[in-house]
């Protein structure tokens, strides 16, 4: 049993019925759980979409997935290590994304292992974050 948290890319992979490769991810035995920040993302992903059927159809999915998994809330416990992982990013001079920090200080706050789809998010170089990243 593997402890994840999804981002933001596989919450689209799965909505897209990308459940081969997903499946191969992750297990009925794996723990797992979305942090609030991709909750907003695919949200605004929904929002921005013309075709209402498709909206409807997103929004449906994603309440069905946050039935089922919890939602990591942003608390003090993950800003202590979203700090952590912002002063990593300035000393070494290489900035990442303000919500792929959050995602990955998420993960590191409740050790989880971040399941990803962003190759170019490079949390692998992230001090403590455990990633697996979702290839196609």
């Amino acid at each position: 049993m593997a402890r994840l948290i999804l981002d933001t890319g596989v919450i689209v992979a799965a909505v897209r019925d990308d459940r081969p490769r997903i499946l191969e991810a992750i297990t009925d035995q794996d723990d797992v759980a979305v942090p609030a920040v991709a909750v907003a993302e695919y949200l605004t992903g929904v929002e921005l979409d013309d075709d209402p059927a498709r909206r409807a159809a997103q929004a449906a999915f994603l309440d069905e997935l946050l039935g089922a998994v919890p939602i990591i809330d942003y608390t003090t416990e993950v800003a202590r290590h979203h700090a952590a992982l912002l002063a990593h990013v300035h000393r070494t001079g290489r900035p990442r994304g303000a919500h792929d920090l959050i995602i990955a200080a998420s993960a590191r706050a409740t050790g989880r292992i971040l399941l990803t789809t962003d190759a170019k998010a490079d949390f692998g170089e992230l001090p403590e974050v455990e990633h697996r990243l979702l290839t196609h």
